[in-house]
């Protein structure tokens, strides 16, 4: 499993220059079943990155162009009247794949972003009053433009909790913007990658991921991580227990991914920001400055 997980990190490398940490996030928090949900500028590699996932994952991979005017059938599906048999018949949308790419989520209305919250939450949707299951695996990795340029309306708070993660990938540095600039073009080098972690590994993988030990004084420290976040005045509100779920659950697929069999402190600090920096507000803060008030907290009560 680790000689897997390591060939899926050197192809990812080779796609996505000098983004290593990210690119461990980004594995960590699908290898902890989570939604990843990706902040940045236009043109750094969201969408990229999310097909570079896909295809070394060998799962099924469908883009959705989130606009001003989608509809949820647009993303969910709809029930199409059959003359020939009389009967109803349901057309499943995009949502129905194991990799769900929401490309600019937030240029979609609040009507449109609510109709993946079944979906990211039970692993199932519900049209015109029948519930039908979503293939498994089951991801959604959303990018979203800065909320500051023109025509975005914010992801509310019961969805961005919906993600794990969320990662910012930023401006390549000199080095890899170079290689870029002088190589092949990144989606014919995207064909060409081959499944390594296959759905009947990754499925094994995350199975042993929930055997991950965590020892009592490291959910003391979890807890003291969360009760700052409550008790903290530099917080607005605090972290939800999912919320504290969630960086468990992250900490625990960051040691597996590092070939450990319990959890650290080190581990719950790497994923910390990714987990916890769209669950908290700090006026607007990056996931840096929600991040210090915790650094802080003392490993050992």
């Amino acid at each position: 499993m680790q000689n897997a997980i390591q060939q899926l990190l050197t192809h990812a490398n080779q796609i996505i220059l000098g983004k290593d940490h990210k690119i461990r996030l980004a594995l960590c928090c699908l290898l902890a079943k989570g939604h990843l949900l990706i902040e940045d500028i236009p043109g750094v590699g969201k969408t990229t990155l999310a097909h570079t996932l896909a295809k070394l994952l060998g799962l099924h991979y469908q883009r959705i162009q989130f606009t001003s005017d989608i509809l949820p059938a647009d993303i969910l599906g709809a029930s199409v009247f059959d003359a020939k048999n009389a009967i109803f018949k349901f057309h499943p949308g995009p949502v129905f794949n194991q990799i769900v790419l929401g490309d600019e989520i937030n240029r979609a209305t609040p009507k449109a972003q609510s109709a993946l919250l079944e979906a990211m939450e039970e692993f199932q949707v519900t049209v015109d009053g029948h519930t039908y299951e979503l293939p498994q695996p089951f991801f959604v990795i959303a990018t979203q433009n800065p909320a500051h340029q023109i025509g975005t309306f914010p992801l509310p708070e019961s969805q961005l909790d919906r993600f794990l993660m969320r990662i910012e990938l930023g401006y390549p540095d000199a080095k890899a913007e170079r290689e870029l600039l002088s190589g092949e073009n990144r989606s014919k080098l995207i064909e060409q990658l081959p499944v390594v972690l296959p759905p009947e590994q990754l499925t094994q993988i995350q199975a042993a991921i929930t055997e991950v030990h965590a020892s009592p004084a490291l959910l003391d420290y979890c807890q003291a991580l969360i009760r700052c976040t409550r008790e903290s005045p530099e917080f607005q509100y605090g972290l939800s227990p999912r919320g504290g779920l969630a960086l468990l659950r992250a900490a625990k697929a960051w040691a597996f991914m590092a070939n450990r069999d319990a959890v650290l402190p080190e581990d719950m600090q790497a994923v910390l920001a990714a987990v916890v920096g769209h669950r908290l507000r700090v006026g607007h803060a990056s996931n840096e400055a929600v991040l210090a008030p915790l650094l802080k907290v003392p490993i050992f009560g």
